[in-house]
């Protein structure tokens, strides 16, 4: 058996640790064009008026899951909410997307899974009053500027 020296054998290995670890295939030059867009459909008015009027009143807060994902949870109450909540309504049965919870009654824009993090979702109290509605933003890295 054929001794390497010790050098030796640290470079090799350090090589083929590298090339294990290396992405398979060749790599794909950034695309920076920017991202062609369409008329937004009219639901897309219930989520820029949720979090326009969250903005003008200052309610929105950040999350994170402690995995990398960093959310802005904007906070939308009064008319947008009611508007979001009502057309939230049919979608919600079509889904399975209502649910109780603390004494509220919710409709989400997704069927929530495991918890409530990244759902869109909009609630009343137990007299159908009090809207609330919170649109999750994934924001990213910026989002705590470091």
């Amino acid at each position: 058996m054929r001794h390497i020296p010790a050098c030796a054998a640290i470079v090799l290995a350090a090589t083929l640790s590298a090339c294990a670890h290396a992405p398979q295939g060749a790599t794909v030059p950034a695309d920076y064009s920017p991202i062609a867009g369409e008329p937004a459909p009219p639901n897309a008015r219930y989520y820029a008026e949720c979090i326009g009027e969250a903005a003008a009143s200052g309610r929105f807060r950040r999350a994170s899951d402690g995995g990398g994902d960093e959310l802005i949870l904007f906070t939308c109450t009064g008319a947008p909410a009611r508007a979001f909540w009502d057309a939230l309504g049919p979608w919600s049965v079509a889904h399975d997307s209502a649910f109780a919870h603390a004494g509220r009654q919710y409709r989400s824009t997704a069927r929530v899974v495991a918890n409530m993090y990244g759902v869109d979702s909009c609630s009343v109290d137990a007299s159908d009053a009090d809207p609330r509605c919170v649109i999750t933003f994934n924001a990213g890295d910026f989002l705590d500027g470091q």
